[in-house]
């Protein structure tokens, strides 16, 4: 069983503190215990300012190598009336991400929430319509709700984290993960 975050990041600050001070430390944690922080800000997120915070608390959940807290602006979080939900990230934990209010009217704010930050954190969009994968996005239909990527997704995660690998680093623009929402009096 992982230990809970609040220990690794104390073990990983205890560490670091010793070394500092010269003393010879032993590391008994693995590789993996490198955390990450991910910072992002809501203060534009609206109405979605609460999906987020969740977000980021699944994604710590599930992956060993990140940390999303509200600790700065590598990841801002915006909305927006229309045109659909969509994720830029400029590098590997930096970027934006842009909530469509009327979209998600129709799909899980908090599963396209996740997602599209799931793009930040270096993943590309895996049309395949199931549910139980993160990023299929819409292609899973409005009647899924599941926010949590799985543990496929969560490894990917920590890979680049871990590593930092040149091809989750490169600036890249996430459109078209959610099919666009009904507009009134449109044909049925």
């Amino acid at each position: 069983m992982r230990p809970p975050k609040v220990s690794r990041i104390l073990a990983t600050l205890a560490a670091a503190a010793l070394t500092a001070l010269g003393a010879v430390t032993v590391d008994s944690a693995p590789a993996s215990a490198a955390i990450r922080n991910v910072c992002y800000n809501t203060s534009q997120a609206g109405p979605f300012a609460g999906y987020a915070n969740q977000a980021a608390t699944i994604w710590n959940n599930a992956t060993n190598n990140i940390n999303m807290a509200q600790c700065g602006s590598n990841l801002m979080i915006y909305y927006t009336y229309g045109g659909g939900s969509y994720a830029v990230r400029n590098s590997l934990g930096n970027g934006y991400v842009v909530i469509d209010y009327y979209q998600a009217q129709q799909y899980s704010p908090l599963r396209i929430m996740t997602h599209e930050i799931g793009h930040i954190l270096g993943l590309a969009d895996n049309y395949n319509g199931n549910c139980a994968i993160l990023m299929s996005g819409g292609s899973a239909g409005t009647s899924c709700t599941n926010p949590y990527p799985s543990a496929g997704e969560a490894a990917t995660v920590d890979s680049y984290f871990r590593s930092a690998l040149r091809s989750a680093t490169t600036a890249q623009v996430f459109t078209d993960s959610w099919p666009a929402p009904a507009t009134a009096g449109a044909l049925r």
